[in-house]
């Protein structure tokens, strides 16, 4: 009897563990676990097959070698003579080093005759086919002197040569390149976990760290990696391998045969398209393996960096041309540069403005002001919406499609953002006196955290990336982050996130003649994976002429749809404006809060915080050396580290490259723990002035 009331074995079950098991075991040949393996298994088999005769001469050669340098030494009694030297008994020796030497060379020279006189014989007697025999059983035996083996004599040369792609066929190569990097210790090794296979115009290697040995480490340290391997740093990626396949001790690596942003720029491939929907990434560069990036936009925000005349107007424009072929997305166009590399977007803009005065600044501060309160609007009308047409309070692409809900896809780009930012024109908000850019913050801040799932896409561009410029609590909500070449790595930290140099990310080391090449961040899925953190990667081109050609299909577009408005379709009205909602919503039910007060902060801590200035900001320096401060303020180095305790700041000590590239320690402050110190002064103060 079976009983088929008990649960049954399933045969996909015992297939998925089988081919688990086939994948993990490592009692299976790589080359049999995927189908790229085995085609890079046949490809190293035919070249080893093509190669054998050369590498088979080249071991006979150096067995030739070895053989000629064993018998030197033979016949020149050079152990005799050594162990003379060292019991310092040379001159004693020396008559019978010398008759023994003679003798030597006498053996030799008889041995010479006696092998000639024999192959004389052999080939008069049985012909030339035992020589030949005894030809190749002599060459086998010198390629076995001759083969390549850790510890052999003559078989490393004196000066190695460049070893830009040697590690593709050596391994050890690899091992060496890692050792004199410091990224592992003499007596440690690599596991080989994929072999080099050929993708793209480069070679991919994955290998194991010895244990305790990180992989943020080797991303840390790329430069010291591609100074071993002989390539510029912009030809190799190190990557830490995560998700299942991966460890903390798991690096990818990729090298390009030559540098990947040295030929020409592509144009962008929105320009094959008739139009895009904005829901999909909008294509936006290559990475180094010549891989498409697409940036997704909608639901996130992007901030653009970098210093003048590297590509941030175009990036920005790359980013705007998808969404500028979606005829149901709305866009607020401001651009604070003054020039006309915008004034395309006109044509599609609901709203649009480009200059750089007061009225421009405050005509930005009314925009926003109408986006909160639209956002606020939305989110009112989602919560009266069923759940099949708005299942969570996020606007969905039906929705933003939907012309009875009013709710589309609304882009704003502001170029140029230091300007409104740093404006001091006075206001009165809600009985408030605050500058026009410090209310531009806030209303840029808070839109960053709430529009997102109303449907709103913030990009922000700037050439001032520094913590003054851009508040740091509206750095903090951007989600997308593309840092083009700034002057350090402070500010391509102001622009990537808190620490992104000391994990290898630091747009200051990208080359001038580099246009257009940066480092994304993005906030969402690539075509690098889901856990990349960050990539190098060069913008699309696109010139003015593709750039007016898109606005033209994009106002085509909307023309047909009927979703031409504002600007674009000649009614440029007033915004509409509810000054004390918008208070409430920033303040949390309050008004706007005034500037804060500046804090009166006892020695020596007001003292540090004026010497570090910029550096304490967030983005700054992680830490300061205790002799640093001592000597800058000239003071007693035991009372102040007494003093600074007291404040809850105490030395640490801190890991730093010094001479060398070895790693050294120094006490120091971290500057979380000044800027912590500072705030809890400030808290204190503000509790002591509340009636």
């Amino acid at each position: 009897m079976i009983d088929d009331t008990l649960p049954q074995p399933r045969r996909k079950k015992v297939r998925r563990r089988f081919a688990q098991w086939w994948q993990h075991s490592p009692r299976v040949p790589r080359a049999l676990k995927s189908k790229a393996q085995a085609v890079q298994a046949a490809k190293d088999a035919a070249a080893a097959v093509l190669k054998s005769p050369w590498r088979y001469l080249g071991s006979v050669m150096r067995g030739v070698v070895v053989g000629v340098r064993w018998w030197r030494n033979w016949v020149t009694v050079r152990d005799y003579r050594a162990a003379a030297e060292e019991s310092e008994k040379l001159a004693d020796k020396f008559t019978e080093i010398r008759e023994l030497t003679l003798f030597r060379w006498k053996v030799t020279g008889a041995v010479l005759a006696v092998v000639t006189l024999a192959v004389a014989v052999v080939h008069l007697v049985y012909g030339a086919d035992p020589l030949w025999i005894a030809g190749a059983v002599t060459s086998a035996a010198l390629a076995i002197l001759g083969r390549r083996k850790d510890g052999s004599p003559g078989r490393k040369p004196a000066l190695a040569g460049p070893r830009t792609l040697t590690w593709t066929m050596d391994p050890q190569v690899l091992v060496d390149a890692f050792r004199d990097a410091k990224l592992i210790g003499k007596d440690e090794t690599l596991r080989l976990v994929e072999r080099a296979t050929r993708i793209g115009d480069g070679w991919a290697i994955t290998v194991d760290l010895p244990a305790t040995r990180k992989a943020a480490d080797v991303v840390k340290n790329r430069d010291a990696l591609a100074s071993a391997l002989a390539v510029d740093e912009v030809q190799l990626i190190v990557e830490r391998v995560r998700g299942n396949g991966g460890h903390a001790g798991r690096v990818s690596m990729w090298v390009a045969d030559e540098d990947p942003y040295g030929g020409p720029p592509l144009r962008t491939p929105l320009l094959g398209v008739t139009r895009w929907d904005a829901w999909r990434p909008v294509p936006f560069g290559r990475d180094a393996r010549d891989r498409r990036i697409d940036l997704p936009l909608v639901w996130t925000s992007l901030l653009v960096g970098a210093i003048p005349r590297q590509g941030k107007t175009f990036a920005a424009r790359l980013a705007a041309a998808g969404l500028i072929l979606d005829e149901w997305v709305r866009l607020y166009v401001a651009d604070f540069k003054a020039g006309k590399d915008w004034d395309a977007a006109g044509q599609v803009a609901h709203r649009f403005m480009a200059g750089d005065e007061t009225e421009h600044v405050l005509a930005l501060k009314d925009w926003l002001v109408e986006l909160v309160a639209e956002v606020q609007g939305r989110y009112r009308r989602m919560r009266d919406l069923d759940d099949l047409t708005c299942p969570e309070s996020k606007v969905t692409p039906e929705m933003s499609r939907d012309k009875a809900l009013d709710m589309p896809v609304t882009a704003i780009f502001i170029d140029e953002v230091q300007v409104p930012l740093e404006d001091r024109t006075p206001l009165v908000v809600q009985g408030k006196k605050l500058t026009a850019g410090e209310y531009i913050g806030e209303l840029l801040t808070w839109l960053a955290k709430k529009g997102p799932a109303a449907g709103i896409v913030l990009v922000l561009a700037t050439q001032r990336p520094d913590s003054k410029t851009i508040p740091s609590g509206l750095r903090a909500v951007l989600g997308s982050r593309f840092a083009l070449r700034v002057m350090d790595w402070r500010d391509s930290n102001i622009v990537l996130g808190e620490q992104m140099n000391t994990r290898g990310y630091d747009s200051s080391r990208l080359l001038p003649s580099h246009k257009g090449v940066g480092i994304l961040r993005p906030d969402g899925d690539t075509a690098a994976g889901t856990d990349v953190l960050a990539m190098t990667v060069r913008t699309y081109y696109m010139p003015n002429e593709d750039w007016q050609s898109i606005c033209q299909q994009g106002r085509a577009l909307r023309e047909a749809a009927g979703t031409l408005t504002g600007h674009a379709a000649g009614k440029d009205t007033q915004p509409t404006l509810d000054h004390a909602a918008v208070a409430r919503a920033l303040g949390a039910g309050g008004p706007v809060a005034a500037p804060a007060a500046p804090i009166e902060l006892p020695e020596p801590l007001a003292s540090v915080v004026d010497y570090l200035g910029e550096d304490l900001d967030e983005g700054g320096r992680e830490f300061v050396p205790t002799a640093e401060l001592v000597e800058a303020l000239n003071v007693e180095p035991t009372a102040f580290g007494r003093q600074m305790g007291d404040f809850e700041c105490r030395p640490e000590r801190f890991r730093v490259p010094g001479e060398g590239g070895r790693m050294r320690q120094i006490r120091g402050y971290a500057t979380a723990d000044i800027r912590a110190a500072v705030e809890a002064i400030g808290d204190a103060k503000g509790l002591d002035d509340d009636p």
